[in-house]
């Protein structure tokens, strides 16, 4: 799966897997991490190669050719040698059992090897039709639920999460059926999905995967077990996102024992790091600093001084200190992190030094140092790939270095930066998420500044429509894209909508933070200000928000003017 955040799973836990070579066990085998993997080097995708064998049509009727060429494509996937001379004997082998064997288990296992090769070579779009008929071809579950997975995984390197979490989702209701419900490799499949879920912020699904999946590694496994490790430290993962740090707390504890117990220094290690991010988070700084400084101790020593978990230590001692107040410590710990960064040691990947520079840069940010924060994500962006795969994670820099500018008064390069950010969450398939409607809302005010007040105000409505689904009409996050709604009205003339939305905030803001809190008191100067302007005293009747957005005058005045308040960033 793509993405920095998701939890590894435990080296000696049982590795998942796509079967295609194994018949004989039914169905609902394990899979294999997804290939290829974001965290290595990929190949970049090749120009499509004619094919120059010279296939004898006559040849493929031969029964005996298949399962030769499919051994044949394997062999020379695993020796590294040329992976298009593997492409050609992968789709020959798959047109020598269509015709000989026709649609079953030996044309589905063909399929997959074949779609991997072209994933090996960058052409997803052209291992997706193949997946897609590898599971139209058999009714054997364990190769429809490997084509599912497989599939899954592809549309992720794509970028595609939407989609390869209803592959993942399909591939477990087969195995399910196959197995059942409470089979230890349906387990790790809940996992897998468990962590796509994550990955998309979709976190009330992930924690219901998670705790499906620890009440089978309870039944199934030995107390303390690694698979039962792993399971809560994805939970602390999702706990965390959601704000409840006492559960992720415990949850990363019992994680560390188990892995205490199985003598696992190295991941304990990255627990104490997990660890420590949650007594920050709690404000408790003197345990967050010990919880840190044993993950540097062991990182140091098994890892050597310059390897990026030490840099990863640094940024959070970085953090630390900066939010206590010790910026000197602060900015001497980001120092320490980017020279590691700067020589990086072999086999660190280009992810990994781009996510350290991405949180270093917002330290640097932190400390009013923008121009530097700004160098630092330029680099990021330029390390990562503009792979499928990586539009999500450069659209995330991207918007922060749209923020950075906008802070700085470059309004024009802010603007750019979102727009280029807004094209790749679209292509990701984001379009739909809480992020892209912030994103929208940035950039609306990048415009707004740039005196594109038509455009900023067709950004805002996109961004209200889209926080409304993902938040709802009462949260801060959406209040504040109506707000700058109503100003741009305003701008524009049209003072009877901009009230009505104003009023329509003023009431939700009282609701939520009471009629003291200094946002109320600035919203009701704001709508004071229209309603002198426009002669009118306040209307404290509740309307739906439906009636205020919806049926509002289509009339639009040209003549543009700056509105009478400000925007919310």
């Amino acid at each position: 799966m793509p993405g920095l955040f998701s939890v590894k799973t435990p080296p000696n836990a049982t590795p998942l897997r796509v079967l295609i070579a194994a018949t004989e066990n039914g169905a609902g085998g394990t899979r294999r991490p997804p290939s290829p993997s974001p965290s290595v080097s990929r190949t970049k995708p090749t120009k499509k190669t004619p094919d120059k064998s010279g296939i004898d049509e006559s040849s493929l009727e031969n029964p005996d050719l298949g399962p030769f060429l499919l051994k044949l494509a394997r062999d020379t996937i695993a020796s590294g040698d040329n992976p298009n001379k593997a492409l050609d004997y992968a789709i020959r082998a798959s047109k020598s059992f269509e015709r000989c064997s026709g649609p079953g288990l030996e044309l589905a296992m063909s399929l997959h090897v074949l779609a991997a090769i072209y994933s090996s070579l960058g052409r997803f779009e052209e291992a997706v039709p193949v997946l897609e008929r590898s599971i139209d071809v058999t009714d054997d579950a364990l190769a429809k639920f490997s084509g599912c997975m497989q599939l899954g995984d592809t549309y992720s390197m794509m970028g595609r999460l939407d989609r390869s979490i209803r592959c993942y989702e399909s591939g477990l209701r087969i195995q399910i059926e196959a197995l059942g419900d409470s089979d230890p490799r349906v387990a790790e499949t809940c996992r897998y999905l468990a962590e796509a879920h994550v990955q998309a912020m979709q976190l009330d699904e992930a924690e219901n995967l998670c705790k499906r999946t620890l009440e089978i590694h309870k039944e199934h496994s030995a107390p303390a077990s690694l698979e039962e490790a792993a399971d809560r430290r994805l939970m602390a993962l999702v706990c965390e996102a959601k704000g409840d740090y006492e559960s992720a707390l415990e949850h990363l504890v019992l994680s560390s024992m188990s892995m205490i117990a199985n003598g696992q220094e190295n991941e304990v290690a990255a627990i104490d790091v997990s660890i420590g991010n949650i007594y920050l988070s709690l404000g408790r700084f003197d345990e967050a600093i010990f919880a840190y400084q044993k993950a540097l101790t062991v990182f140091k020593s098994t890892k050597g001084e310059s390897h990026p978990s030490v840099a990863l230590v640094f940024i959070r001692l970085a953090d630390l200190y900066h939010k206590t107040g010790k910026l000197r410590e602060s900015k001497s710990y980001c120092e320490n992190a980017l020279r590691i960064y700067a020589k990086p040691v072999p086999g660190t990947t280009s992810e990994e030094i781009a996510s350290g520079l991405t949180e270093v840069s917002a330290i640097y940010e932190s400390l009013d140092e923008i121009e530097e924060a700004l160098r630092l994500l330029e680099k990021a962006v330029k390390l990562l790939e503009d792979t499928p795969g990586n539009r999500s994670t450069i659209a995330g820099i991207e918007a922060q270095m749209g923020v950075m500018f906008y802070m700085v008064g470059r309004y024009g390069d802010a603007r750019i930066s979102f727009e280029n950010a807004v094209a790749k969450l679209r292509a990701s398939g984001e379009s739909k998420s809480a992020f892209f409607g912030i994103v929208l809302n940035q950039m609306g005010l990048a415009s707004v500044q740039l005196y594109r007040i038509d455009e900023a105000i067709e950004l805002f409505e996109e961004a209200r429509k889209i926080l409304e689904q993902e938040c709802g009409p009462c949260h801060l996050e959406t209040l504040g894209v109506y707000s700058n709604l109503a100003a741009t009205y305003d701008a524009i003339g049209r003072v009877e909508d901009a009230i009505e939305i104003l009023e329509y905030i003023l009431t939700m803001r009282e609701e939520k933070l009471g009629t003291a809190n200094p946002e109320v008191d600035d919203e009701k100067k704001r709508l004071a200000e229209l309603l002198k302007e426009a002669g009118r005293t306040r209307n404290r009747k509740g309307k739906s928000l439906e009636k205020l957005l919806d049926a509002r005058s289509a009339k639009k005045e040209s003549a543009k003017r700056w509105s009478t308040f400000g925007f919310r960033t």
